[in-house]
């Protein structure tokens, strides 16, 4: 097969879903998907007004590209204080918290999509951070110069 020729991009990438999705959805399927609209309402601006652009939705996760490492992760917490601020999805018994990932990598173009390890990493890192919090990728140690 040819090989054709894969355009790449660094970006930031954001990753963020909420803790125990699938267990609301069980209990509350509808109630569940009114209380992520209203949560989702909150974190599409942010995302906007930081230059970002949201490649992709699944269910509870929404994963976005910046040009900057820090407007991903100004965002991210911008996202994170709004949710609790606006009581965004709450109910009496509990409320919808979000966990982030911002990691700084290579993506591969595909359309509107990006693939790839960046992208990857973004997502898992969202998964390792504790609920209501915010989990970045660190930089490696530069080797000195000799």
């Amino acid at each position: 097969m040819p090989v054709h020729p894969v355009e790449r991009k660094l970006t930031a990438v954001f990753g963020a879903d909420i803790a125990g999705y699938s267990r609301l959805m069980a209990r509350d399927e509808v109630g569940t998907l009114a209380r992520l609209k209203a949560c989702r309402v909150i974190i599409d601006e942010p995302i906007a007004s930081h230059w970002g652009r949201i490649f992709n939705t699944t269910g509870d996760s929404v994963v976005a590209d910046f040009a900057s490492a820090v407007e991903a992760v100004q965002c991210a917490v911008v996202v994170q204080a709004a949710i609790i601020t606006e009581k965004a999805g709450e109910t009496a018994d509990e409320p919808m918290k979000f966990r982030i990932g911002v990691h700084v990598g290579d993506g591969m173009v595909d359309g509107n999509n990006l693939l790839g390890d960046g992208v990857n990493i973004a997502v898992r890192l969202e998964s390792l951070a504790e609920t209501g919090s915010i989990f970045v990728s660190g930089a490696e140690a530069m080797p000195e110069p000799r």
